[in-house]
């Protein structure tokens, strides 16, 4: 069995924002040599998430407002986990919105349904993150 690793390392410039990272986890496929197993793919901070949905501007503009309803940014004293922080809804959009998928590798490709796209979630940007992603397989 063959095993690959690497860090994938995000800054977005705002406080919320959603990135397709399924070409870069494809990219990591190819890199690894591996032709069947199982690709892990999770956020290493505890504001930020990794997803499959699809790739369509309208839905994930829906996601920013759900998740907004849900669990909204302000008043900050509304949490009381903000005490000298103001991130306590990230913390909650994160745990709705997951924190990492595991896709199967099939024939050296990622084995996604036909819309299925792979995002990396940012609820707390405008600092450096990082997603880590292991291949396991043969």
């Amino acid at each position: 069995m063959k095993t690959y690793r690497k860090e994938l390392w995000f800054n977005l410039p705002t406080r919320r924002g959603f990135v397709n990272i399924t070409d870069t986890l494809q990219k990591c496929v190819d890199e690894s040599g591996i032709k069947e197993g199982l690709l892990l793919c999770n956020a290493m901070h505890i504001t930020a998430s990794v997803f499959i949905n699809d790739d369509e501007p309208g839905l994930l503009r829906d996601f920013e407002i759900w998740l907004e309803k849900l669990a909204p940014e302000k008043p900050y004293d509304q949490y009381y986990h903000n005490v000298g922080e103001n991130n306590a809804d990230a913390h909650l959009k994160r745990t709705i919105m997951g924190r990492e998928v595991v896709i199967a590798i099939t024939d050296g490709k990622l084995d996604l349904g036909p819309w299925e796209q792979v995002f990396y979630g940012e609820f707390d940007g405008m600092r450096r993150k990082r997603v880590l992603v292991k291949i396991i397989g043969e």
